[in-house]
């Protein structure tokens, strides 16, 4: 097997992908519409983790790095929001909050919130485990 199949240029670029989050935002002709997603780099993800850390008193009083899993979530999805664009001004002003993570969590119900979170999950690859993935290779 040749490394080049590793190279940059040979990795299939992730596309982005339609999906109906609410049927509460709807188009001009009444239908539900779209919001587009995409997946992010491991290298970006890793900086919404350490965005998302906070420090608490451990032991002894000790200051201690916790992650803030619900933040993190958050930054996460608005990281992956294509569209509509959850950092334009306009949309966060609608909903009197500042940020991309604000406004979706300010425009979604919880149960909207959590299906979005859950697919954003799906396609940066989150819902499949190695043994899977090891198992599709077995059967090419």
């Amino acid at each position: 097997m040749s490394m080049k199949l590793f190279f940059a240029q040979n990795a299939v670029a992730a596309e982005t992908q339609e999906v109906v989050v609410s049927d509460r935002f709807r188009d001009e002709s009444g239908r539900p519409a779209a919001w587009k997603l995409r997946a992010i780099s491991e290298e970006l993800n890793e900086e919404l983790r350490s965005a998302s850390m906070k420090r608490t008193k451990g032991k002894g009083g000790q200051a201690m790095p916790e992650m803030d899993y619900n933040a993190y979530l958050g930054r996460m999805v608005a990281a992956c929001v294509v569209h509509p664009d959850l950092n334009d001004a306009e949309l966060q002003q609608s909903y009197g909050v500042r940020g991309a993570a604000a406004v979706v969590r300010k425009m979604l119900l919880a149960g909207e919130f959590a299906n979005l979170a859950a697919k954003v999950q799906e396609i940066n690859g989150f819902d499949r485990e190695v043994g899977e993935l090891a198992e599709e290779v077995k059967n090419d």
